[in-house]
């Protein structure tokens, strides 16, 4: 029994090491695609967003999450179980704006960034630039616009990685026009 769990274990650290040299091997590919380092950036939070959009369906099925009830309780869920359901880490929730529309994620260890080193001429590379884009994409199919960006980053330097989220609007389902018209009527 014992050898099995070694097993599962060792495919797990083998499947964990293997997503971040292929991660690595892409970031790669994008800076010789692109001319600037704010170009890479965008595409890694386009593809992220894409990668989000499709991804929520899976960890809503999985973890049998229902709807948050506030800002709060989607970081909960966000840090809590999406990050270790995906990534392996759980990120702490931190730095509550006074409203309570804005938080950083900490990330103690970027499982991306494992065996990265950035080069001196890309200064302005956001590495993880996808995982601001996942978070962004799979809100936004939850009706949660927000803005999130890197605060902190290990590979510039800094302690640890921060994530900073900030909640924008709830998105108002796209009524049809014809509906649209009617519900404006009624009000009007």
């Amino acid at each position: 029994m014992s050898r099995q769990s070694n097993r599962t274990t060792d495919s797990k650290k083998m499947n964990s090491e293997l997503f971040t040299l292929t991660y690595g091997a892409l970031v790669t590919q994008l800076c010789k695609d692109y001319e600037n380092d704010e170009e890479v950036n965008k595409q890694l939070d386009k593809m992220g967003y894409n990668i989000g959009v499709r991804l929520i369906e899976d960890f809503l099925s999985r973890s049998s999450i229902g709807r948050c009830q506030d800002f709060r309780e989607t970081a909960d869920v966000i840090a809590k179980v999406a990050f270790k359901m995906y990534l392996g880490i759980t990120p702490s929730v931190t730095n509550w704006s006074p409203a309570g529309d804005e938080f950083s994620l900490i990330l103690e260890n970027n499982p991306l960034v494992d065996f990265v080193e950035l080069p001196d001429n890309h200064n302005t590379l956001v590495y993880s630039n996808l995982l601001c884009g996942v978070l962004r994409g799979a809100l936004e199919m939850v009706q949660m616009a927000v803005d999130v960006k890197f605060a902190q980053d290990t590979l510039r330097g800094d302690n640890v990685t921060e994530i900073r989220m900030k909640f924008i609007k709830r998105i108002e389902e796209n009524l049809p026009a014809r509906l649209s018209h009617m519900r404006n009527t009624v009000r009007g």
